[in-house]
């Protein structure tokens, strides 16, 4: 097995992930699951367009996709604890399927009105946002500990691939077909994840017990959180970068027709640019041996794509703005992989699905936050300078983060030798 050795840059030509046939499992139906996800998403947005011509309308069913997940990650994260994630995976899926299965008959029957649209839209931001703590816990269910750094950096690959090849599928789908095949097509692909979980052999894992109430779980998780300097600082970094790096793509349209003169084929390259370069953090992170050095890279992440985000916001030359976006996706996606890689290899595992719903909150939920400011501030100042003041944070943050390094670096080290972690205290 060939490899390569260059500090931070250690790579394996093997992936570990894909030793365990659980996961094997897991990757080829979340694939095929993934994919039909972003297709139903652009469909439902596109008809609620259609039967309403109204952004307003379709800014507020865009919130409300995206705004379970920041509420129901806590929630989420204590069923973690409490019940069989394997059951709790089974369950979402049945529930997926539901959601999508109405979507299709709506759409073939032409009941596809806005609220009925806007109703099933927000079950299916329930539905993310009770499935991604699960989710991301799940996996260290199904892989060994050897095998956590490949398992999530690959979960994140397939992630930007499906964002990548779904919306581009949809909206073929939709102009040639009609928007009910997305929908049949997501239906078919949950049936698929639902054959790999119950074709795993999982081994039974010790759970919690439920005597204690959930609000005393989830402020004994939250506690917990906060008080571990390693993964507080993590999650406040991941908070900060995402609140812009999630939000940004809301102002490409601006950028797109006045900056470049483009249209909607303009906007695709932007977008595709950054999903592009988030795949290539993926597969470095895929190919990485250990998790050494990861706290480093993470600690440069937002620097660099603060750095990324000027570049991009001062840009009329149309390859340098390509460019540019494509580090803000290579940069952004590293520190998401490589900060759930750190927290899940230090975490407890009595606490594992409460901290990934911290970890979700973090990540995802910061979206319709964002999505607000970034709106209000490019309205009240211009889409060039506000992304400006959102890179200048990003780099203020990596400054402010670089000073934990120490800490996170020996809690690290010493997850890796006892295979336990290890709380470490604020001073």
């Amino acid at each position: 097995m060939a490899k390569t050795s260059m500090g931070w840059f250690n790579f394996n030509v093997d992936l570990p992930a894909f030793r365990s046939r659980n996961y094997r499992l897991y990757f080829a139906g979340q694939s095929l699951s993934m994919t039909g996800s972003f297709m139903t998403q652009v469909a439902v947005l596109w008809l609620i367009y259609k039967v309403t011509d109204s952004a307003l309308l379709l800014g507020i069913a865009g919130f409300l996709g995206q705004l379970p997940v920041f509420l129901l990650a806590p929630i989420s994260g204590i069923l973690a604890d409490r019940y069989d994630r394997k059951y709790l995976m089974i369950l979402l899926q049945i529930f997926g399927i539901s959601i999508s299965l109405a979507l299709m008959v709506t759409s073939f029957l032409g009941w596809a009105n806005f609220w009925v649209l806007l109703l099933l839209g927000t079950l299916g931001g329930v539905l993310k946002g009770l499935d991604v703590p699960i989710r991301h816990a799940f996996v260290t269910d199904i892989v060994n500990r050897e095998e956590m750094n490949s398992a999530i950096s690959l979960n994140y690959a397939f992630l930007n691939t499906a964002r990548l090849l779904g919306p581009a599928m949809g909206g073929i789908a939709i102009a040639s077909i009609g928007a009910g095949f997305c929908f049949l097509y997501d239906s078919v692909s949950y049936i698929a994840v639902l054959v790999a979980l119950f074709a795993m052999r999982i081994a039974t894992r010790k759970i919690e017990s439920h005597k204690k109430h959930p609000w005393q779980n989830l402020k004994e998780g939250f506690k917990y959180a906060y008080k571990v300097v390693p993964i507080r600082s993590l999650l406040l970094l991941l908070a900060l970068a995402s609140l812009i790096n999630m939000s940004y793509a809301t102002l490409l349209p601006i950028f797109s027709v006045q900056v470049f003169q483009g249209d909607a084929a303009t906007m695709g390259f932007l977008t595709a640019a950054s999903a592009l370069g988030a795949v290539f953090a993926c597969l470095y992170l895929s190919f990485r041996k250990g998790i050494q050095g990861l706290h480093r890279l993470i600690a440069f992440c937002p620097a660099s794509l603060g750095i990324a985000m000027i570049v991009f916001s001062l840009s009329h030359v149309f390859w340098l703005s390509v460019a540019a976006l494509t580090v803000v996706g290579f940069s952004s996606t590293l520190q998401v992989a490589a900060s759930n890689t750190v927290i899940q290899h230090g975490v407890e595992e009595s606490k594992r699905g409460r901290v990934m719903s911290f970890y979700t909150m973090c990540f995802m939920g910061m979206s319709p936050f964002g999505n607000l400011i970034l709106g209000t501030s490019a309205n009240a100042i211009g889409a060039q300078n506000t992304l400006i003041i959102g890179g200048t944070v990003c780099i203020v943050g990596s400054l402010l983060f670089v000073r934990f390094l120490p800490v996170i670096a020996a809690w690290v080290t010493a997850g890796v030798q006892d295979h336990h972690s290890v709380s470490v205290q604020a001073q």
